[in-house]
């Protein structure tokens, strides 16, 4: 049997419902077709930010085990030097391209890396035959970092390195990217290009490609005739933006008719995160525009995407190859909590090197985000959004593409069942014949993967990916989830949440609106118990505080 290629593609903070596969306005053609002839996923989960989903991704296993407990721009002092807070992809971890690698696999990225910012921690030295990276969580989408030029002083996030962008082993400064650069074409065109350049012995081989885009991660730009698309769509508001998905989404049979989406939870009194009625008509402007800059990324990678398969279609490669699609995380409302790539204060910062005029928005030398109202649009019927253990956060969209694992089913099929960002790594491997090492890898201890293959399930060997009665869990940042079956307990400290936890039915009560904590005691204790087995399993940090460094939201 042909051994499959390999295409895994993931968005950044892109919302649930933002492609038109889920329910969305925006122009997704390409990712709409690989969801007509794939499967979507409706109950799939990530982790709650950026890179602790890529290390769940490409280790199979929890992020507190695979080196992100906590991302490394947010460290506290508790945490700073436990096993599982390294702060980038460790050594307890067999990672699947290296395994894949050792098969005989021709392996390649572009993208986004966030998982180790050290040259033995790039890609190349992780299992990437050839690779194009952005080393940390976010730049400037056009490689405009004036900063870098006038001070020579490296941003906060990235400490003594310095370093933005590797190509294998070389790193390439921003300005050296060229005039034309913009993040989403530049990681297609590379891809593409790594793809072309196979010599005999290369193509021989079958492949595995991780094209890992920073879209739509603020700051919010796109070029001019992508915002164009969307002039005025956005006038109503992000309310009636919210109701048109969520009336989409049950048309579209991706969530039940009986949901009610979560209240929108914006905290603060900075223009973003007011009602829209509260903002006069500049600001009403001012907003609507950051979401037509958003909407402007998710289509323009969407294009992107598809001169990818394209290739593929053209090179007689496509059909053997399996496709995946997804988001690493819930759309971003926290308006830069995330921490921006600035030395300093971020207004201050902006000011000097930024014009966020309405006209400008945008372009290379505008820095802009969206707001938690637009986010809580994109993630509805979810609880708030990136960076929460609520659903809002960690269920994402994702699409499987790969019809001689799917034949049976129909086209466009949608799939509820249960699946984590952790089965990824299994699933690959099987289809692959490539068994995981074991507790042994290269002379160290590596941990098992917690993932489960979904082949069994898809080939119809099983009823489902994870039994009924298996535990997952989910921490960052001190916001807590625990889920078995259809019962989830969630702890969410303030102003965002009660601090104490609270349990949701979520086959009931997708938007995590009716606690009940009191009516369901035993079912409440019972998932403390898997909690509490959890922290031990994976060395969760007890105590592990919220970051310290919420920015004032004012962007303008």
């Amino acid at each position: 049997m042909t051994r499959p290629n390999f295409l895994v593609i993931v968005a950044d903070d892109l919302g649930f419902s933002d492609t038109g596969a889920f329910g969305g306005e925006i122009k997704t053609p390409n990712i709409d077709n690989l969801a007509s002839g794939g499967l979507r996923f409706t109950d799939f989960h990530a982790a709650s930010a950026c890179s602790p989903t890529r290390a769940m991704l490409l280790s199979g296993t929890d992020n507190h085990i695979a080196g992100i407990g906590t991302m490394a721009e947010s460290w506290t002092g508790d945490q700073k030097g436990k096993p599982g807070y390294e702060g980038y992809l460790n050594d307890r971890v067999a990672p699947f391209p290296e395994l894949l690698q050792a098969a005989g696999y021709h392996t390649l990225m572009s993208g986004k890396w966030h998982l180790g910012l050290t040259p033995e921690r790039w890609p190349c030295r992780r299992g990437f035959d050839r690779s194009f990276s952005l080393l940390p969580g976010a730049a400037n989408h056009y490689a405009w970092e004036p900063q870098l030029e006038e001070s020579k002083n490296a941003p906060g996030l990235l400490g003594e390195t310095n370093v933005f962008y590797v190509e294998n082993d070389k790193h390439i400064q921003p300005h050296e990217l060229g005039d034309d650069f913009y993040s989403s074409d530049a990681f297609a065109t590379k891809l593409i290009q790594y793809l072309d350049e196979r010599d005999a012995a290369e193509k021989e081989k079958p492949f595995f490609a991780y094209l890992a885009f920073s879209a739509p991660h603020w700051p919010l730009q796109a070029p001019d005739s992508d915002i164009r698309d969307y002039r005025g769509v956005y006038d109503e508001g992000p309310e009636a933006l919210r109701q048109h998905r969520l009336k989409r989404l049950k048309e579209l049979g991706l969530i039940p008719e009986h949901t009610v989406p979560h209240d929108v939870v914006a905290v603060g009194g900075h223009d973003l995160s007011r009602d829209w009625g509260e903002l006069d008509a500049e600001k009403q402007a001012f907003s609507a525009r950051t979401m037509e800059c958003y909407s402007g990324m998710v289509q323009n990678m969407d294009r992107q995407i598809g001169r990818v398969v394209e290739y593929l279609r053209e090179q007689g490669e496509l059909e053997n190859t399996f496709i995946l699609f997804m988001s690493d995380n819930g759309a971003e409302g926290l308006l830069l909590e995330a921490i921006p790539i600035i030395k300093g204060d971020v207004h201050d910062h902006i000011a000097q090197y930024y014009d966020n005029s309405l006209q400008n928005m945008g372009r290379k030398n505008s820095y802009v985000w969206y707001g938690p109202h637009w986010a809580s649009a994109a993630t509805a019927p979810g609880r708030l959004y990136k960076s929460f253990t609520t659903e809002g956060g960690i269920r994402v969209p994702f699409i499987l593409n790969y019809p001689p694992l799917t034949a049976h089913r129909h086209p466009g099929s949608i799939d509820h069942s249960f699946a984590t960002v952790m089965d990824i790594a299994p699933t690959i491997l099987e289809l692959a014949g490539v068994e995981y090492p074991g507790t042994t890898y290269r002379g160290r201890t590596v941990a098992p993967i917690r993932g489960k293959s979904w082949v069994p399930y898809l080939t119809e060997r099983t009823g489902s990916i994870h039994p009924d009665d298996a535990a997952m869990a989910w921490e960052l940042f001190g916001r807590q989830a625990i889920r078995k079956g259809r019962y989830k307990a969630v702890y969410i400290p303030r102003p965002y949440g009660p601090e104490r936890w609270q349990l949701y039915d979520l086959e009931q009560d997708p938007g995590e609106r009716d606690d009940l904590t009191d009516h369901l005691p035993d079912t409440l204790a019972d998932l403390i118990k898997e909690w509490d087995r959890y922290v031990y399993d994976v060395g969760l940090v007890v105590g592990s505080a919220q970051p310290s460094y919420v920015v004032d939201e004012k962007c303008s």
